[in-house]
């Protein structure tokens, strides 16, 4: 198992949160655009999330409206020692987040843009929990300390895993960088995707240019080991070159892994 995190080249607050233990893995990745207190909740989510596999809509808001009062009265009180101004933007906005877990059953969730994947060595096939390269130019579902959740944001699902198998999940950033690096080094089966994903003329239309230019990519040795294998010095300076090339976006950027056994 393993959790590294890395935050925007640049002083800043990482808004992320991982962690990796025996029952999960789990990203969580606090949406700082509005609200405040996000790097908190994010952190606080993956702290609170139940050893047994969540398996429909209904025991995930069960699980959330179990867990967020306290955060709420908590940091309700640190936006009223920092003033009105503050405390009124918490009342009306309040905290956000996404999340995506795996459990070690294989059974998985994620709510928002964070992306849980399997890839299976034997085969190279990668699974992933989230739809068409292009739905990451959409606003992303939102998990509020306040607000109830919606059922549509989450996704849920089960990787039939193996010895071969890595779990993994990852923060918005790193997971298109993923897929589009998986989607690129197979161009013959993701042409339409890649096509649609370069025409929406987006910031991310110029990482998916960037990487079919690319004359051959062995994802599984220079894509995926190149960051599941690192250290977070290593991580750090991997994505550094990535986005110096112009495949990747400035984001925290996180991981969560694990190596199943069959």
């Amino acid at each position: 198992m393993k959790a590294l995190s890395v935050n925007k080249f640049e002083e800043s607050i990482n808004e992320d949160a991982v962690i990796a233990n025996e029952n999960f893995i789990a990203v969580s990745d606090g949406a700082g655009g509005g609200g405040l207190f996000a790097d908190k909740w994010s952190r606080y989510l993956v702290e609170h999330l139940p050893d047994e596999p969540i398996v429909d809509y209904q025991t995930f808001d069960k699980w959330i409206d179990g867990i967020w009062e306290p955060f709420y009265y908590e940091f309700e009180h640190k936006a009223q020692s920092e003033g009105g101004i503050l405390l009124n933007k918490f009342y009306e906005e309040g905290s956000f987040a996404t999340l995506a877990v795996a459990w070690k059953t294989g059974q998985w969730i994620s709510y928002g843009d964070s992306v849980v994947f399997c890839y299976d060595k034997s085969t190279q096939i990668l699974q992933h929990s989230f739809g068409r390269l292009i739905d990451f130019n959409n606003p992303p579902y939102l998990i509020n300390c306040k607000d109830p959740t919606v059922e549509a944001g989450l996704k849920i699902g089960h990787f039939k895993i193996n010895s071969d198998s890595m779990v993994f999940a990852t923060t918005d950033t790193l997971a298109h960088y993923i897929i589009m690096m998986y989607e690129s080094a197979h161009k013959d089966q993701f042409a339409h995707e890649l096509q649609e994903a370069v025409e929406a003329r987006t910031k991310n239309s110029n990482y998916v240019t960037m990487a079919m230019k690319l004359k051959h990519i062995d994802f599984e040795k220079d894509v995926l080991y190149k960051i599941l294998n690192c250290n977070l010095g290593n991580l750090k300076r991997h994505l550094k070159d990535r986005m110096d090339k112009g495949l990747i976006g400035l984001d925290d950027y996180s991981f969560a892994l694990r190596h199943n056994k069959s």
